[in-house]
């Protein structure tokens, strides 16, 4: 069982805080994978931790879960959290995230998309990002423009 899941057994719709990672990949094209969330946004392949793991495990496996790619040599680009990270999903649940975001070049693999959690993937020019792109990977990409541009 997944451990926010646990987590929600005790604790009902109240706020938690939940841990987890995304990943910017950026291929040989300087173009970002994205992945259409069943959400009706687009976002950064990523998710929540699970008991024991690292943040760089938690971006490893989610990428992995979701996209079929490997990833390696992660650089950390930032941790987000605090009070603007709130959210209360459409059950009810409310939440506080603390993400851990990293980018890498260091993509192996094919793609096999997880269809339960995707529409689509697709690699997007970082000038050219979808406008639904959820806020916050927004943010972390935008980010990553600056760091990469120095």
């Amino acid at each position: 069982m997944e451990y926010f899941k646990y987590l929600r057994q005790y604790v009902g719709h109240r706020p938690i805080i939940l841990p987890g990672a995304t990943v910017i990949m950026i291929n040989e094209n300087d173009e970002v994978l994205l992945q259409n969330r069943r959400d009706g946004y687009w976002g950064l392949p990523g998710g929540l931790m699970d008991l024991g793991e690292s943040f760089e495990e938690v971006a490893k496996r989610e990428v992995f879960e979701e996209t079929g790619l490997v990833v390696e040599n992660l650089k950390l680009l930032n941790v987000y959290s605090g009070s603007e990270y709130y959210l209360q999903v459409p059950n009810g649940d409310e939440l506080y995230s603390a993400t851990a975001v990293y980018y890498t070049k260091d993509i192996s693999g094919d793609m096999k998309i997880d269809y339960s959690e995707s529409k689509e993937m697709q690699y997007c020019p970082l000038d050219q990002l979808p406008r639904n792109l959820n806020d916050k990977d927004k943010k972390s990409i935008e980010y990553y423009i600056q760091i990469a541009s120095k």
